[in-house]
């Protein structure tokens, strides 16, 4: 798997009209740089309680099966890394009231202080977040964007029938 490219120059780049410049990365990588699915998504990610995350989660979603429903597989990824995204901020939020898991200036962790609420908002998210990522269609075209723009062969790709 081809890393994260922070080189580009995302400012100048439509990943809708240059998918071939979208790498997947790792989790979250990249969530706040690709354009314009950054500015098409970002504005419905909120978390503060449940039933915020709840609308936010099913407003995401929704972006989620419309670039199904498109074909856009680099739109799928970034709505399936803002839910990601949604978890864990949440659940970071819900271990350490701060937001913060180090000390300032060290590596020291802090003591964990649960947040029901904020552990709420973290499930909701994360309930959204997994079915985005089991999601068959969204599966057969992250394989096939990694095996065509990344060079990436996955196994499915080798199978029998695929």
């Amino acid at each position: 798997m081809k890393e994260f490219d922070y080189s580009l120059n995302f400012k100048a780049i439509d990943f809708r009209q240059h998918p071939e410049l979208y790498r997947v990365g790792r989790g979250e990588q990249g969530v706040l740089l690709v354009e314009p699915y950054k500015s098409e998504i970002l504005p419905y990610w909120k978390f503060k309680t449940p039933d915020i995350a709840r609308q936010s989660a099913d407003q995401i979603y929704s972006l989620f099966l419309q670039y199904k429903a498109e074909g856009d597989f680099v739109g799928m990824d970034m709505a399936r890394k803002f839910l990601q995204m949604g978890y864990t901020r949440s659940r970071r939020y819900a271990n350490h009231k701060s937001g913060r898991k180090y000390a300032v200036g060290s590596k020291t962790v802090l003591p964990r202080e649960e947040d029901p609420i904020k552990a709420q908002s973290a499930k909701i998210f994360y309930e959204k977040w997994q079915l985005a990522k089991s999601d068959p269609e969204y599966v057969r075209l992250a394989a096939r964007h990694r095996e065509q723009y990344e060079g990436f062969e996955t196994v499915a790709a080798k199978s029998p029938g695929s």
